[in-house]
């Protein structure tokens, strides 16, 4: 509810007392949602109603949000106002979970959301066959079959926890009986009809009785005027429906996830509720889960009006012959996303961990596997790591070990056998290929039942990035993060393996409304000064808060000098005036004590739990690919001329000079084309390209030519 703000005070002697401020805000707009939103061509926040010829769902009825992404699968579920996602959650049963919070269905927060709980989010069931079942046979059903609703919740996760008065409700719909008026019928008539000649005219407020075929006793007056040719909506008659109301059946209070966990024991609770009145066994049967929310006041900085009041919901099941005890599944499923295998970092320069690659790999992991089941299963664990695009790869075993369930035990312990399933090593180091700049692998993770002839299996995969950059994140935001300050500087600690060069940095800023933190900044390198920012060794003036088009793209902030670095370094800006300016924050992790706020004259160590999306872009020759099937080749060099360049370029090579039949192409630091053109001309047109560092390559023949160019 409100904003959730760290407040740092301190005090300043006899003369007065100061204060200064780190800041963690919700998102105001969630950009998978947006995306996604987009691509469906959702316009608005509302949810699609079931038609009466849709399908109905029949028994049983059940979702882990496992096969569904960004909007719940719509085979179950009616609207799409509800995150199906792997961020928010905490430690859920297993990887993905419905997160309820007060972001609409385009992605932005809710344009009714006010300081006072409102209804949000919806996760609406769609019609439900709960008059009958058909297999085996058909026959009816009643409250005798002893039917069951039960669900997997959790209040916050790893985002804003709830007030007391932002709940979560479970409500159950059923028919009165009685019919009530649902909307009034229309039909499209032709002025003519209503005209006596050509010259006439309708004028706003007269009436026009409804056309045959409809009920002669409805009109229409109008509000505008229409001429013989013109063509009018008007009613035709009242369309009356079968009253639904919907009931309460049960509810949550809101919490932190910490008091939740010192209440229940657990970071998710399992709820099994019968259905026992007659009144919802028929055809119809829906039910849903609304959440109540609250954001900032007008009053508030326009940042903080973000989202709030995160719910997390995950294994909704529905049938019949269950009882009160039935909460257990056979599945055996692993929690949380798959981890990196670097000690430090989610990325890293490929020829930085070449350097030296021992210190660089963690020794082991921690996996989160559960066993949903009411019985003991021995379980077999492994993983496969291989590298993309070579023969490359090596796999682990960490054998059989039995895993007692869910509800007894929790996760698996790193005890014993279980030591090599739930803390397994990492065996091997990656491939150093020296012929490589940039490269990936692929780690993927095995649970699975070897005791059954009917085996249950699960797997978790990670991406493992060699890139240009070293980045802590995930690359995605849960949070923004800032520092309410006048002269406010934010400072991001990396220590390199060898000297390198320092080419700009990524950083990713959380979209506002309007775009209301789109403010200036300097950007801003330190050296270390016994664990904290030390000496400034570069700064460039006059630096804005920007976006680059697609799903969480950082945007490059290019030094317009490389800068020499050499061990540990400190990367990130100074805010030229107290502003909130919302730099994304991931966090799923912790990489706090890498974080820095500079405050009331003197560096802090941060007291906020995430790590920040920014990151370093890191290459001796400019390595300018996040794929590692885009690496730079050079061949012949490139002469451009003026270089950098703020308008146009010319091609110095005079074997290049007005050839027809060269190909010139033009990529950004990603690797991505962004110019094209067959032929050289004599000055080639930059000035739709943002400023930064690009590739230019010119293929002639069997002879390619290759540079970098800065434009301004």
């Amino acid at each position: 509810m409100n904003f959730r703000i760290l407040l740092f005070a301190l005090i300043f002697g006899l003369c007065g007392t100061g204060f200064a401020q780190e800041y963690v805000t919700g998102l105001q707009v969630n950009e998978a949602v947006a995306h996604e939103a987009k691509r469906l061509s959702i316009e608005n926040e509302s949810i699609r109603s079931v038609d009466e010829g849709d399908k109905y769902v029949l028994l049983p009825f059940f979702d882990d949000f496992s096969t569904s992404n960004i909007f719940p699968n719509q085979d179950l579920w009616d609207g799409y106002s509800v995150f199906v996602n792997k961020d928010f959650p905490y430690m859920p049963v297993n990887t993905g979970a419905a997160t309820l919070d007060a972001i609409d269905s385009t992605g932005r927060v809710y344009s009714d959301a006010t300081w006072v709980p409102f209804i949000a989010d919806r996760l609406l069931s769609n019609y439900i066959r709960l008059d009958s079942i058909f297999s085996p046979s058909a026959r009816k059903l009643s409250p005798a079959d002893s039917v069951y609703l039960s669900f997997f919740y959790q209040p916050q996760g790893v985002g804003d926890a709830p007030q007391e008065y932002d709940s979560l409700v479970l409500e159950y719909s059923r028919q009165t009986g009685s019919l009530v008026f649902s909307h009034m019928d229309s039909v499209i008539v032709a002025a003519s009809d209503y005209l006596t000649s050509p010259n006439d005219t309708i004028f706003p407020l007269d009436t026009i009785w409804a056309p045959s075929g409809c009920n002669p006793s409805v009109f229409t007056i109008v509000y505008d005027y229409y001429y013989y040719e013109d063509m009018i909506t008007v009613a035709c008659d009242s369309v009356f429906v079968p009253e639904i109301v919907w009931d309460d059946i049960w509810f949550a209070e809101g919490m932190k996830l910490s008091e939740f966990y010192e209440l229940h024991g657990r970071n998710m609770l399992q709820v099994n509720i019968p259905i026992l009145d007659t009144l919802y066994f028929n055809d119809k049967f829906r039910f849903r889960f609304r959440n109540y929310a609250s954001v900032s006041n007008e009053n508030s900085p326009p940042s903080y009006r973000s989202n709030v009041d995160q719910w997390n919901i995950d294994y909704v099941y529905l049938n019949y012959n269950r009882s009160v005890g039935d909460t257990t599944y056979r599945a055996l499923t692993f929690s949380q996303r798959a981890p990196s295998f670097l000690k430090n970092y989610e990325v890293m320069p490929y020829r930085q961990y070449r350097y030296s690659p021992n210190p660089n790999t963690r020794p082991d992991f921690n996996m989160f596997i559960s066993n949903l089941d009411n019985i003991e299963h021995n379980t077999k664990y492994s993983y496969n790591v291989k590298q993309v695009g070579t023969n490359f790869s090596y796999s682990y075993d960490g054998g059989s070990c039995n895993l007692k369930p869910f509800y007894e035990v929790g996760f698996q312990e790193c005890v014993g056998c279980g030591s090599a399933h739930a803390c397994p090593p990492v065996n091997a180091l990656f491939a150093i290929n020296y012929d490589m700049d940039t490269t990936s692998f692929i780690i993927t993770h095995y649970i699975s039942d070897s005791s059954d002839q009917s085996s249950i299996v699960d797997s978790a995969i990670y991406k493992q990035g060699f890139y240009n950059y070293y980045a802590y994140d995930d690359g995605t935001p849960e949070a923004g993060y800032g520092i309410n300050s006048d002269i406010g500087k934010i400072a991001y600690k990396f220590t390199l393996n060898m000297a390198d060069t320092l080419w700009g940095i990524q950083m990713y800023f959380n979209r506002t409304h309007n775009d209301a933190n789109e403010f200036y900044f300097d950007l801003v390198v330190w050296s270390d000064n016994n664990g904290k920012p030390g000496e400034e060794l570069y700064r460039q003036e006059g630096e804005q808060v920007s976006w680059e088009k697609g799903l969480y793209a950082f945007y490059p902030y290019m030094l317009d000098v490389p800068l020499k670095v050499v061990g540990t370094v400190y990367v990130g800006f100074e805010q030229i005036r107290k502003e909130y300016f919302n730099i994304g924050m991931d966090k799923n992790n912790n990489k706090q004590d890498r974080i820095f706020a500079y405050y009331l004259n003197e560096w802090h160590s941060s007291t906020v739990s995430g790590a920040l999306l920014m990151r370093p872009i890191i290459g001796a020759n400019m390595i300018l690919s996040t794929d590692e099937n885009i690496a730079e080749n050079k061949i012949n060099e490139l002469k451009v001329y003026p270089n950098p360049t703020s308008s146009y370029f010319s091609i110095g090579n005079g074997e290049l000079s007005d050839n027809p039949e060269a190909e010139l192409v033009i990529m950004n630091i990603y690797g991505q084309l962004v110019y094209q053109q067959s032929g050289i001309s004599s000055r080639i047109n930059t000035s739709s390209l943002s400023p930064g560092i690009y590739v230019v390559k010119v293929q002639s023949g069997a002879v390619q030519y290759s540079t970098k160019l800065i434009i301004k």
